[in-house]
């Protein structure tokens, strides 16, 4: 029988020279353009790597990074404060200083570098002063210039005392600022109109004088602050201007101060306290306020609310020493 052929199996055939350049040219323009292959023998494609590193050592070129947006320069922002840090009130965040560098992109563009932190400068706020509440507005404890001025403030009245003390003050032509209780100034309208005329100024201080003020229920709060106001302004007469709200023992929150602000009024505290109420006596209180008074500081004295012979008696040794130490008299800031 003749002998049967046997066949065997074709050998892949050997890619000419020619292919051979153009698939190698073909691999080095896929791997410029951040691709892993441009075609293989068999024609598949293989997906990008977000990982794989450029020419120029950054990420691929056309793949954004995970952490930054393409085309968006990393910033660094600092803590602006001490405060800031702890989760307090701070200054603003500052600006960012200097101007990142722009690497060239590897076809000559300037690119963002998304490596490179901007760093801010931390600012350190200044405390301010006097304090506030949270939620609330600014608890005055300043003169209205500041510098070497200061603001006498009496509280409790009108009362036996208060034409004295306005006798020592028109004697220094020095004004200053009267709490008023409401009751007593519905009382005695007369003293509250030589207080104006005189051209010394009216703060409102509730109209029982309750303690502690800051416990008091929001309606009990809103009569004491509102109704001894309108009895301050009927005592004085028309055009009266009641400028403060002081809370008795100095019992301000964030709520009697909204009720103070949404009534035109600013809330009025002090620095200087030499518990002239109390009645130490006259040697103790002078000594305490000439201790005490800084510059721009708010004096807390008493012309009602009981025996104030002590500190009229003060009064008249605090107002040559302040007018020999350099004091100007000031009213409290609004």
């Amino acid at each position: 029988m003749p002998a049967t052929a046997t066949r065997r199996p074709s050998l892949p055939t050997r890619p000419t020279r020619g292919r051979r350049q153009l698939i190698a040219g073909c691999v080095a323009v896929a791997a410029l353009l951040g691709l892993s292959a441009c075609g293989t023998a068999s024609g598949a494609l293989q997906s990008p790597s977000a990982n794989a590193p450029s020419p120029a050592g950054g990420q691929s070129a056309g793949v954004a990074s995970p952490q930054q947006p393409t085309g968006t320069a990393a910033t660094t922002i600092a803590p602006t404060s001490d405060s800031d840090a702890a989760g307090g009130t701070g200054s603003a965040v500052p600006p960012v200083s200097g101007k990142p560098k722009s690497p060239k992109s590897p076809t000559g563009s300037p690119t963002p570098d998304a490596t490179a932190p901007v760093t801010a400068t931390p600012v350190t706020a200044t405390p301010a002063a006097p304090p506030a509440h949270a939620g609330a507005g600014t608890v005055i404890g300043s003169t209205a210039s500041g510098g070497r001025t200061v603001a006498l403030t009496f509280d409790d009245g009108p009362g036996p005392a208060t034409p004295q003390i306005l006798d020592l003050l028109a004697q220094y032509h020095v004004k200053a600022t009267f709490c008023e209780v409401g009751q007593n100034a519905a009382a005695n309208p007369a003293m509250v109109k030589r207080v104006l005329a005189e051209g010394h100024r009216l703060c409102d201080h509730s109209v029982h004088h309750p303690q502690p003020f800051a416990k008091l229920p929001h309606d009990k709060a809103v009569y004491e602050v509102t109704a001894a106001r309108d009895m301050i302004v009927q005592a004085g007469g028309p055009g009266t201007q009641v400028t403060w709200f002081r809370a008795p023992g100095g019992g301000f929150n964030a709520d009697n101060e909204h009720i103070t602000a949404g009534l035109g009024m600013s809330s009025l505290a002090w620095s200087v306290d030499p518990r002239d109420w109390s009645r130490p006596g006259v040697p103790a209180i002078v000594s305490t306020v000439q201790s005490q008074l800084k510059p721009g500081g708010v004096i807390l004295m008493h012309d009602g609310g009981g025996d104030r012979s002590q500190t009229v008696a003060a009064l008249k040794q605090l107002l040559p020493w302040l007018i020999a130490q350099g004091y100007t008299f000031d009213f409290p800031a609004v």
